[in-house]
């Protein structure tokens, strides 16, 4: 090569050119797979910044993120999943909370779930879907709250665990099951959620589902400065509003 240090610029501008034009890559949980939706066009009508939304389970995100994933940021469904990834040198923001959800008692098959306690043990409810509650943490929720109400062991039998809360989802949208555990938001999400029956978990049954989110260490290798933006945006009173609006109730 005639002139190295030519080169060198050159790899230096493409380098730059290729990090600019890199989605921010995004791992969200599988509930909020809708908001994020709205969260993504409304932070690009903002900055102009293209985002990838990736979405999982976030035990199973969590994993993959420290299997080296390439992730800019990761928006959980629990604080557990980010302070471990934080603690553990993944992540490089401590993990604020950005929303809270609430857990609901939800079916496709027409029934009245206002008494769902008394009718979870009889005959008509054959199958009953659960996030995994090592992998979602609505699922955790779900557990919880069964436990607090000493039906865990009597339902085991008919419990059908879903991956992620979204697969849950759509056991009870598809009528796969007679009635399930997701999060209130399923509520607002489009399609036909009419046809839907639900009724609230009490909230003393289970510890509060505050979600949280960090940037990520991979931001470092070229999306640094547009995932702090995303981390500065989804504090602000514009995402807050989207947030709200989808369901959730947002920090002050």
């Amino acid at each position: 090569m005639k002139n190295p240090g030519l080169l060198f610029v050159f790899l230096l501008l493409f380098a730059g050119a290729l990090a600019q034009s890199t989605p921010l890559r995004i791992a969200v949980a599988a509930n909020a797979q809708f908001v994020i939706k709205d969260l993504q066009a409304d932070f690009k009508k903002q900055t102009g910044v293209e985002t990838e939304a990736i979405i999982g389970s976030s035990g199973k995100l969590a994993a993959q993120i420290k299997n080296g994933a390439p992730y800019d940021l990761f928006l959980s469904a629990d604080m557990e999943f980010p302070q471990s990834l934080f603690k553990e040198g993944f992540g490089i923001t401590a993990p604020k909370e950005y929303a809270s959800g609430n857990l609901v008692v939800c079916s496709s098959t027409g029934l009245d779930l206002k008494n769902w306690r008394q009718l979870v043990t009889g005959e008509s409810i054959k199958r009953i879907a659960i996030a995994n509650p090592a992998l979602a943490p609505y699922g955790k929720a779900a557990e919880q709250a069964l436990r607090r109400y000493g039906l865990w062991d009597k339902l085991k039998a008919k419990l059908v665990y879903g991956e992620s809360i979204s697969q849950v989802n759509t056991y009870i949208t598809t009528g796969a099951v007679e009635m399930g555990f997701t999060t209130g938001s399923l509520m607002h999400e489009p399609g036909d959620t009419q046809k839907l029956t639900w009724a609230p978990v009490e909230s003393q049954v289970y510890e509060k589902i505050r979600q949280g989110f960090t940037v990520l260490r991979y931001a470092r290798q070229g999306n640094y400065a547009k995932a702090m933006q995303f981390y500065r945006y989804l504090l602000s009173p514009a995402a807050k509003q989207i947030l709200r609006k989808a369901g959730y109730q947002t920090p002050s």
